[in-house]
């Protein structure tokens, strides 16, 4: 594949979806080219604005919230290991509100509550709990939602 082929796949691969550099740089690196070739096509796509990593952030973080539930632990730990910026990360969670934020937290910890038959108030607490923890909620708040 020539570097040019590269290009025009690789702008249609960004053009689907949002994408960030680790995940065209994996790509590319599949594909045979060389290190500064790669490296090339990637700075031509930032260049012509199929990358952007604030962006990225933007639509991952709005993505999983929404979608998936996920909170802001699950969220940023996805997004580190896409070596996403601490920078593109912050301005990815300005996505998502403080109210809509608990509120998502509120209906999942309802919802999980509802599902659990266990006789034991305790027992429903803690798996509530560790399930809201486990999907990336903080467990100060998570705690808290318990005490409202």
């Amino acid at each position: 594949m020539t570097q040019r082929e590269a290009l025009e796949k690789m702008a249609k691969y960004c053009a689907y979806q949002e994408r960030c550099q680790s995940e065209v740089r994996q790509k590319l690196f599949n594909s045979g080219l060389s290190d500064e070739e790669i490296e090339n096509v990637i700075c031509d796509l930032i260049e012509q604005n199929f990358i952007d990593e604030e962006r990225f952030a933007r639509a991952f973080v709005r993505g999983k919230f929404r979608q998936k539930g996920w909170g802001k632990i699950k969220i940023q730990q996805h997004l580190n290991q896409k070596q996403i910026s601490d920078y593109c990360i912050r301005k990815g969670f300005e996505e998502i509100s403080k109210e809509e934020y608990l509120t998502k937290l509120d209906e999942i910890i309802t919802k999980k509550a509802l599902n659990l038959t266990h006789e034991s108030e305790f027992i429903r607490r803690q798996k509530t709990a560790q399930y809201a923890i486990s999907r990336g909620y903080e467990s100060n708040l998570v705690w808290e939602a318990f005490d409202i």
